[in-house]
């Protein structure tokens, strides 16, 4: 077996097709794919975009004489599996909607994901279930006595009788539901139309990554997260770029394969959250390091969550004797919501940090310039401009836009902007305004370039100061013993005012040293920020994360106060 190789026999064109279907139909002509790795980099599938169009379209007939109808949903379980993909186009040739759907952390999160899937199949209500046959017992159980045309595997719908023609797919259907990360537990379902999804891969290949004949793309991202979906599934192949996978829980427990596969492939084009990048930091050895060559990386993009220059300085250093070019580091701002991106920071600019003072920050929401070796300074991330044909603003709380430098609600306008959440008109009309997408950001322009500051339900109101959980976290996971990831910080409601809680993932057992490790910790929050915090050490693992990896705050609250709650002394019963 022979991998596809980044090579255009045919003009490239940068994702300008109307619908997805069409810019299949042309990749197809085409002798570039997608390639699936093993944890050893060993590959083990190779499709060319000429066999997945074939795959889907004959996918796409077997659907459809399930008597399946335009608009109907197909579940699909995502897996890294080529079978997810041609699930995909398959719906997208039929006219039906896909929804990717997450596949379990773990093997032992078998009752918590079966919950998940239950929430997921109430709010679109399949009509198909399509997965690998490790996972369709999970999506059985959860879907319980309701009725299906289909639920298996590609395999078992390949044995179907087939209808002999597909309808005409038009810009304004819809081509998929996309769940938003926080979402398992009260779904939301964003609607993304065939044009929309277009419009946002065209500024992603042309504005966002500059994409260049011959460039290459390799991706550990899950399929069911929209950054893996649309920025390593749709993408390459709307630019007929070639794209090379690893498995997630391959990544996940060897990272350095995702850096091995770069260097042997000359990979180009590759983004991560700033976690995977700390991961390879922290779990690359020196041997492994000495065999890579990552010069071949010219936009190493970040995003899905806060990011941190610090953690991308220190990969920077780990790697420098790779060829790695910081340069090369692209962060980017987007949101489900707004199918994926929204902003995209200048190439070969690397991370651009700005300096404010934290007094006007706190107490005037003001992102006053000052020196990066001020004290009293804290840095945020230059995500950069909205791409074309799409617009921030920076609204306060009255819903008027604010001035360049002023803290305040990011507003999105564009044609990526999604048209509404699934079954959900209440959700939809709170977060569409006049079609801005209010996207519960909040954050900063300085010369047109957007700076994200945190998420608005996790802003911490204290005593009149508006302070940011990450600050805090930064500064506890700064601590030598303790890793990024391994702090979140949430606000208690009080009668006189608000407990400000740290939650603390400690690897150590002795009593001692983790009675000094809350004790410096909490001297670092008072003499930084000038409070008082309730800190708390907790297992490792232990933290609530969405499915794409975010430190889930308002689950960790709902957890600290299920468990308080718990232990509150019962009144006696009287006996008579």
């Amino acid at each position: 077996m022979s991998a596809t190789v980044a090579k255009q026999a045919l003009t490239q064109r940068l994702a300008d097709f109307s619908t997805l279907v069409e810019a299949l139909d042309y990749a197809a002509s085409g002798q570039t794919g997608m390639n699936f790795y093993d944890r050893h980099c060993h590959l083990i599938a190779a499709v060319e975009y000429a066999e997945l169009k074939s795959n889907a379209v004959a996918l796409a007939k077997r659907l459809l004489g399930l008597k399946l109808k335009k608009g109907d949903r197909v579940a699909l379980i995502a897996d890294t599996h080529q079978s997810f993909i041609e699930s995909f186009f398959a719906c997208q040739y039929a006219g039906l909607i896909a929804v990717p759907l997450l596949v379990p952390s773990s093997l032992g999160s078998h009752h918590s994901y079966v919950e998940k899937l239950k929430g997921l199949f109430a709010n679109c209500t399949p009509a198909a279930v399509l997965g690998q046959e490790e996972w369709l017992p999970y999506a059985r159980e959860a879907l319980g006595t309701s009725l299906q045309a289909f639920v298996g595997t590609v395999q078992q719908l390949s044995a179907l009788p087939p209808v002999q023609t597909l309808p005409r797919v038009l810009p304004e259907d819809i081509a998929y539901l996309q769940y938003t990360s926080g979402s398992t537990r009260f779904p939301r379902g964003v609607i993304i139309t065939q044009r929309a999804v277009m419009a946002n891969i065209r500024g992603i290949v042309v504005n966002g990554i500059g994409v260049r004949p011959g460039d290459r793309c390799a991706s550990w991202l899950p399929f069911y997260h929209d950054m893996g979906l649309v920025g390593f599934v749709l993408a390459p192949m709307a630019a007929q770029l070639t794209v090379d996978y690893l498995h997630t829980r391959d990544f996940a427990t060897r990272p350095g394969q995702w850096l091995k596969l770069i260097s042997q492939n000359r990979v180009n084009v590759s983004v991560a959250p700033p976690f995977g990048y700390d991961l390879c930091t922290r779990r690359v050895r020196d041997p492994d390091k000495a065999v890579l060559d990552l010069s071949c990386w010219r936009v190493a993009g970040i995003g899905a969550e806060p990011i941190r220059a610090s953690v991308l300085r220190r990969f920077a250093d780990c790697f420098l004797d790779t060829g790695f070019n910081a340069a090369a580091f692209t962060p980017c701002y987007g949101l489900a919501e707004s199918t994926l991106a929204v902003c995209f920071a200048r190439r070969g600019a690397g991370v651009l940090v700005d300096h404010v003072a934290r007094q006007a920050l706190e107490h005037q929401l003001r992102a006053q310039k000052c020196a990066a070796d001020d004290p009293g300074s804290c840095a945020f991330t230059n995500c950069g401009a909205p791409l074309p044909g799409h617009r921030v603003e920076i609204r306060n709380a009255a819903g008027r836009v604010v001035a360049e430098r002023e803290v305040g609600q990011i507003f999105v306008w564009g044609p990526s902007v999604m048209s509404g959440y699934f079954n959900d008109p209440q959700n939809t009309q709170a977060a569409l305004k006049d079609g801005w997408l209010d996207t519960g950001d909040l954050g900063y322009l300085s010369g047109g370039e957007l700076h994200i500051t945190g998420r608005r339900k996790d802003l911490l109101i204290v005593r009149g100061r508006n302070i940011w959980p990450q600050d805090i976290e930064y500064l506890v996971e700064s601590e030598p013993d303790l890793r990024p990831g391994d702090a979140i910080v949430f606000v208690v409601p009080g009668d006189d005012e608000p407990q400000v809680v740290v939650q603390v993932q400690c690897r150590v057992r002795e009593p001692e040293i983790r009675e000094q490790l809350v004790r410096t910790l909490l001297a670092k929050i008072i003499s930084e920020f000038g409070l008082a915090a309730d800190v708390h050490l907790v297992p490792p693992h232990s933290l609530p994360r969405t499915s794409s990896g975010k430190p889930s705050r308002a689950e960790a609250l709902e957890r600290f106060m299920a468990q308080a709650n718990a232990v509150l002394p019962c009144p006696a019963l009287e006996t008579t």
